[in-house]
């Protein structure tokens, strides 16, 4: 036991206090009487107690308990050492004593609990798999762990790491540690596997002309001799295949190689062996920008003609045909273009993960986009709620719905097991929007099914959207398939409908697991005017049963493989039931809006035979309009790229006379030039620095400031964080997994500039030896040790574990009870204090007495007797 206080300074006031109680004891000390003496002192204890009170004064109470802590890396650095790890700390439990509490916690970039701190047994479980590996915070696992601990109890934690930390500054924790009641022992650990090959630096130039040689330098580290095959590609495009013979330390390669494409071309070297330690670290991407003449990339589909790439000037203007199918994941295979073009194509083949990464090429890095119509495009072609609605100056949405058929729609959807996770999101999504698309008072039935149908909209007039497309959201996924009961439920609610159109939509991504009659099911719908199209969604479902539906209920059958197609396919689906959307009477549009489109048609605008209907946006220039006031030709600016929208065709069956005008080729060449991007170009500095953010730089001094944004390959912006250093000079990080991050850089002038950037692999996955430096720091400066044995975990600590008991209102009141006693004996004298004693003494003698009277009496009487 140990008595302590918290705040000493006030023991100061005993100096002047003693001084003078000395001085009137040393003046007055004769002629006290022993009543006032005993005031006196009675005075100084209670001082005393009451300055020793205000000092906050506490005991120290042993306590037996300890706390034992392990704290295990988990990062990638150390993959595969668990069992190792769970063996040594399963040793070690042999030693512990029943005064310890033990708890067990993992981390890397995150912090995780595998055994809260316990004084029973423990079980050590198979550790919980970290959600983020590729980083190691030790000073955050550190300061986490000494959070959960027990303060007043001594504690060891017993550390297993390599000390290789990629975040955080583990030195600036220990600095808050050391000193304290908590003492960090250090298991050092290391990857089990010591065989790795890593590319460690793959430098391309960073600006070339088209055609030139470009030196492509490889580093690769190994940690033993063996042989590997070195892959080089070009937009994803393998161009360079070669067997290498790789020595222990750094081996480097050189390859030349004269580009092909132009703008930001993205290159990616990776080494293949048999045997590898690690395989997040077998690759690396570089970027070069590539001067070039504009190119356009004009997109098709399924044979469906296009006139436009022979009518643009092609000495001007380098032009690419492809097919929506082929359409690529990668960003920066399309920043490889200045504009595209789609033409006639269907948002079901395009899907929305495409959909997204072209919004972002056309946004931020200001690549022109125009849509073709024709009987897949706009709304017929799904494009209702998209990523390319949102970019295009018109809505799917059109006028005059009062002139629209009944409509009858029922959306019958499978939730079962399988269909977990994003296939039903995007089921969900897609039926969303087909509610979306419907008027009010059409009717909406939604049935979800499993082994059974469950009714969760009713088949009634839709009179409340957001309603029923929370009750479609809310859908969770379970059970089996049975498709035939919930289709006979959907024909069943629609069949007694008195409406012009009755469409019915499956969904499933299984088989059905009875078999029915479903011929007599679907001839009497037809009987009712009802149709049925259906949708196959993955590898297991009965496209056999489900083609023979589509085509026996008179609807189109979709086979899905990219599940980002399903929302395209269910808003065309809606849209060529719910819409008459083509417009076929021939009319000649109104030409309104720049000089560089009305001078086209000085002499006279061509007649048109159709378009299909769709609503400007409000900000839109509408170019050329139908009689129905509704856009024939509009454009706008989305972000940094200009979108136009042309409703006719291409091919002349819709566009008419237009396919036939004088002008016709100018009119393309017109839309082409109007897509290209028009901002002056700055090649603004990047430079990456050592804590792996980027310095950029208006080398020009023109700049005041500058506004940055960054996109990953696969459409995502990425969140930034921007620190302005001076005038045009600004220090950029980025929150990017490894790979190809794309940064648009812009001032105030409207100046812009484009560049790839690589963000290599975690310093996790290099190869590297353990930081031996930091452990020895983390162990010495906390007062641990280097453990090599297990049994050395629960040795005897150093550190006494205690608990505080504070003693000062024990002391205040002693305090207040000593002058309240002061006060009486000055007022009433000791008389007072001692008047119940007295009382008891005189009650005594009385008794005494009389017992003494009494026993006089006892012997006269027995003498006279």
């Amino acid at each position: 036991m140990d008595l302590r206080v918290d705040q000493p300074l006030w023991l100061l006031l005993l100096i002047p206090i003693s001084i003078y109680f000395i001085w009137a004891w040393s003046k007055d000390k004769k002629s006290l009487k022993t009543e006032a003496k005993i005031v006196f002192y009675i005075r100084i204890i209670a001082i005393l107690c009451l300055i020793l009170g205000i000092t906050n004064p506490y005991l120290l109470l042993p306590i037996k308990e300890e706390q034992v802590v392990f704290l295990v890396d988990r990062s990638a650095s150390l993959q595969g050492t668990d069992q190792q790890i769970t063996e040594w700390i399963d040793e070690s439990l042999h030693s512990k004593k029943a005064s310890h509490l033990v708890g067990v916690y993992t981390f890397a970039e995150d912090f995780q609990t595998e055994v809260a701190l316990t004084d029973g047994e423990v079980n050590l479980p198979i550790f919980t798999p970290m959600i983020e590996p590729s980083n190691t915070d030790l000073a955050k696992a550190l300061q986490l762990s000494t959070g959960i601990i027990e303060p007043n109890k001594a504690t060891r934690i017993v550390l297993f790491t390599d000390g290789l930390e990629t975040t955080g500054s583990v030195s600036d924790e220990i600095v808050k540690i050391a000193g304290g009641n908590v003492t960090i022992d250090v298991v050092p650990m290391a990857r089990l596997s010591s065989e790795d090959v890593a590319i460690t630096s793959f430098e391309t130039p960073p600006v070339a002309f088209e055609g030139e040689q470009q030196q492509l330098n490889v580093t690769i580290e190994a940690t033993i001799a063996t042989e590997a095959e070195l892959l080089l590609y070009q937009n994803d495009q393998l161009i360079t295949r070669e067997q290498i013979n790789l020595e222990p330390g750094t081996n480097t390669y050189t390859f030349r190689n004269a580009s092909k494409g132009e703008g930001l071309l993205k290159y990616e070297a990776q080494v293949v062996l048999a045997e590898d330690g690690l395989i997040e670290n077998n690759k690396l991407t570089s970027v070069t920008n590539v001067e070039r003449p504009p190119r356009l990339l004009i997109v098709t589909h399924d044979g469906n003609s296009s006139n436009i790439a022979a009518v643009i000037d092609q000495q001007a203007i380098e032009a690419d045909v492809i097919d929506a199918s082929v359409l690529p994941f990668d960003l920066s295979n399309y920043l490889t273009y200045d504009a595209m073009i789609f033409d006639n194509v269907p948002g079901h083949v395009v899907g929305e993960q495409k959909m997204t990464v072209i919004e972002q090429a056309v946004k931020n890095f200001g690549v022109g986009f125009m849509m073709v119509g024709g009987n897949n495009s706009f709304g017929l072609g799904g494009y209702f709620k998209s990523p390319i609605e949102r970019l295009l100056p018109v809505e799917m949405e059109i006028k005059g719905k009062q002139q629209l058929p009944s409509l009858g729609l029922v959306i019958v959807m499978d939730r079962s097991g399988s269909m977990s996770g994003t296939k039903l999101e995007y089921a969900k999504e897609a039926a969303a929007r087909s509610v979306e698309m419907l008027r009010e008072g059409d009717t909406l039935g939604f049935i979800a099914f499993d082994d059974r149908p469950w009714e969760i909209i009713e088949a009634a007039p839709l009179n409340d959207q957001e309603t029923a497309v929370e009750s479609i959201l809310s859908v969770g996924s379970g059970g089996g398939t049975e498709i035939y009961t919930s289709l006979a439920l959907a024909y069943e609610k629609l069949s007694p409908l008195k409406l012009q159109r009755k469409h019915i939509i499956l969904l499933t991504d299984g088989q059905s697991g009875t078999s029915n009659d479903y011929q007599t099911l679907l001839e009497d719908g037809k009987n009712n005017l009802i149709t049925v199209s259906t949708v196959a969604v993955g590898q297991d479902a009965d496209r056999s049963l489900l083609e023979s539906l589509a085509e026996m209920g008179g609807g189109t059958f979709y086979d899905v493989q990219d599940e980002s197609t399903i929302p395209a396919i269910m808003s065309t689906e809606t849209a060529m039931i719910s819409r008459t959307y083509i417009e076929d009477n021939p009319f000649y549009p109104t030409i309104y809006g720049d000089a560089a489109w009305t001078s086209l048609f000085a002499e006279g605008v061509p007649q048109m035979n159709a378009y299909i209907a769709t609503t400007p946006k409000q900000t839109a220039s509408v170019i050329a309009e139908s009689e129905k006031e509704d856009p024939v030709l509009a454009e706008w600016m989305y972000g940094l790229g200009r979108t136009i929208a042309f409703t006719s065709d291409s091919t002349g069956e819709w566009s008419g006379d237009f396919a036939r005008w004088g002008n016709w080729d100018d009119f393309w060449n017109t839309a082409v030039s109007r897509l290209l991007p028009a901002y002056s170009e700055v090649p603004f500095s990047i430079q990456k620095s050592s804590d792996e953010s980027f310095t950029v730089t208006d080398p020009t001094g023109t700049s005041s400031f500058l506004e940055i944004a960054a996109v990953n390959e696969r459409g995502d912006e990425l969140s930034v964080t921007s620190e302005a250093l001076a005038p045009g000079k600004a220090r950029v990080t980025v929150d990017s997994d490894p790979g190809l991050v794309f940064f648009r850089i812009s001032n105030e002038k409207d100046a812009l500039y484009q560049a790839g950037i690589s963000i290599p692999y975690s310093e996790e996955y290099k190869i590297q030896k353990p930081n031996t430096a930091i452990l020895e720091m983390i162990s010495a400066k906390t007062d641990g040790k280097l453990l090599t044995e297990p049994s050395e975990a629960f040795r005897e600590m150093e550190l006494s574990s205690s608990e505080k008991q504070s003693i000062q209102q024990l002391l205040l009141m002693v305090a207040i009870l000593l002058f309240f006693i002061d006060i009486t004996i000055r007022r009433f004298g000791f008389h007072l204090l001692l008047a119940p004693f007295k009382r008891t003494r005189k009650k005594m003698k009385s008794e005494n007495s009389t017992s003494a009277t009494n026993l006089g009496k006892l012997v006269r009487e027995k003498k006279k007797r």
